[in-house]
């Protein structure tokens, strides 16, 4: 069974409206990882709704979170807004209503790609609505209890002055202590390090909970059911620990079944970091889901279990990734044919097409193919004459079309984006670059030149095979027959799939070049 079944069968049991949370502080640009969490919310809230479940999936933007230094991706003015709400500072661009809506946006707009089905909503509302109010209360009034449990779950030394609320100075807009014996509902006195003293209304979003303390309060208000997080907040003494006797103890609340993940980390030439918002990003969410289809990008989360982590391998990944899944899609279909029981792969491909699965296996052009051609065709409809002259379009359908049009156009991303590793990228050289040849190898294209001109048809696996026939006759061997090959036509000594690459151009453009090569 897979694991979004799992779980959801363990939802099912013990409640009847599940509600699952999701979340994000849009503190800067949100890289491709935290699709995870979106995408795990999303799995566990399809697998509830077929199930006849009334499911609830919301994300949660932590818009009231306050900028906790000027991170370099930021202008030197930016200085001016530490310790500020992130909804109430300006957008970088000048485009947002506010900082937290200039890097939440883009990555709403990736959710949605992948269909993430949730209601969006903005944490700073919540406070300016009272919701969290009653929690704050509780918060003022249970502050011994609170503080006692911190320290018996994380170890630290609470000190005496310790704040369960920071009221937002009316002065200089920044989260500041309060004065604690001042506190009778709904208001607090404050003294800022500005110099202003003044009196916060909790009521009306002029402060904010700690987030130790916040996290379990969005629990109680909203009920949660189930919430996937990052292993960081999983870990023994961390937010989950807290949170959990928090939510029962200070707010009379319940905690929601915990799905911890592992972080996905960004690898590329055998390097492997993990990603952070507040550094600046190496892949946006965004990115991911130009880089590759909505339903690939969904199934890099969804084949392995939360708890295993993902390596994102952008410079040479988009590939191997689209591959695997085309691999995978095919023993789908193979399976369903044969009536073979379906595994954990075949339920992750389910879900990545929303369950939504034509009845006639798809047309498939590799992720690969279409690289080469986006760099071999100045336009769509060149590619696709291509495509149609080399078979690969034999029996599409108007979906058919449209599917390979959006994977087309996701290779000439990860290709312009300066993604792709430099060995991906090549330019067909109009006329015989100025090479060196030897006498073995000008041997080899006359030769060669002998076996394409008499090919009856001009596709990919018949020209491998005429160029892995004409080098092994050679003294350079299959290896080099390739390498000359390459050499001839982009000045790199490797490249592209020679069959199919062969086959996408013009058969006496390709037959004159390696006449010419043999001269």
């Amino acid at each position: 069974m897979h694991w979004a079944d799992v779980i959801a069968n363990d939802i099912a049991e013990r409640c009847d409206k599940p509600l699952i949370a999701t979340g994000i502080s849009p503190s800067g640009e949100i890289h491709v990882g935290s699709l995870r969490e979106s995408v795990t919310g999303e799995s566990v809230r399809s697998a509830l709704a077929s199930m006849g479940k009334d499911v609830r999936l919301i994300y949660l933007v932590d818009s009231f979170d306050p900028l906790r230094k000027r991170y370099e991706f930021l202008p030197e003015e930016y200085e001016k807004y530490v310790d500020m709400p992130l909804c109430d500072i300006p957008c970088p661009c000048g485009k947002h209503d506010s900082y937290a809506h200039h890097y939440v946006e883009p990555f709403l707009r990736a959710m949605k790609e992948v269909d993430v089905r949730c209601e969006v909503i903005f944490v700073h509302d919540l406070y300016r609505q009272g919701k969290f109010a009653e929690c704050i209360d509780m918060a003022f009034r249970r502050r011994a209890k609170a503080m006692e449990i911190l320290h018996d779950v994380t170890g630290r030394e609470m000190k005496e002055d310790w704040a369960p609320f920071n009221p937002l100075c009316e002065k200089c807009g920044r989260f500041t202590n309060p004065i604690l014996d001042s506190y009778e509902y709904p208001y607090v006195e404050y003294e800022c390090k500005c110099g202003h003293h003044g009196k916060a209304d909790i009521t009306k979003g002029e402060g904010k909970l700690p987030w130790r303390l916040e996290w379990p309060a969005k629990w109680k208000i909203f009920g949660t059911s189930v919430e996937p997080f990052g292993k960081d907040h999983a870990a023994a003494g961390g937010s989950y620990d807290s949170g959990k006797v928090l939510v029962r103890e200070i707010f009379d609340g319940e905690p929601p079944i915990p799905v911890p993940y592992e972080f996905v980390q960004f690898k590329s030439k055998g390097q492997v970091q993990q990603m952070h918002k507040s550094k600046g990003s190496v892949v946006s969410g965004m990115d991911a889901i130009r880089m590759n289809p909505p339903e690939v990008v969904k199934y890099i989360f969804l084949r392995v279990n939360p708890q295993k982590s993902i390596d994102y391998d952008y410079m040479d990944g988009m590939p191997i990734i689209a591959d695997e899944y085309d691999k995978v899609e095919r023993e789908y279909y193979a399976l369903k044919a044969s009536g073979g029981e379906m595994d954990n792969t075949m339920r992750a491909y389910e879900i990545s097409r929303n369950n939504v699965i034509p009845e006639k296996q798809p047309v498939q052009v590799p992720y690969g193919h279409l690289v080469n051609l986006v760099q071999l065709t100045d336009s769509m409809e060149d590619m696709f004459d291509i495509l149609r002259r080399t078979g690969f379009l034999d029996g599409a359908t108007d979906d058919d079309i449209r599917r390979i049009t959006i994977r087309a156009q996701t290779a000439k991303y990860w290709l312009d984006g300066g993604f792709a590793d430099a060995r991906y990228r090549f330019v067909v050289e109009k006329d015989l670059p100025d090479v060196q040849l030897s006498a073995d190898e000008k041997a080899f294209l006359k030769d060669l030149h002998g076996r394409l001109t008499a090919l009856e048809g001009w596709d990919g696996p018949a020209i491998s095979q005429a160029i892995s026939d004409a080098g092994k006759a050679s003294p350079i061997g299959t290896k080099g027959a390739f390498k000359v090959m390459y050499t001839i036509l982009i000045s790199q000594d490797r490249g592209p799939r020679l069959g199919n690459f062969l086959a996408s151009m013009d058969r006496e453009f390709v037959t004159k070049r390696v006449l010419d090569g043999s001269l």
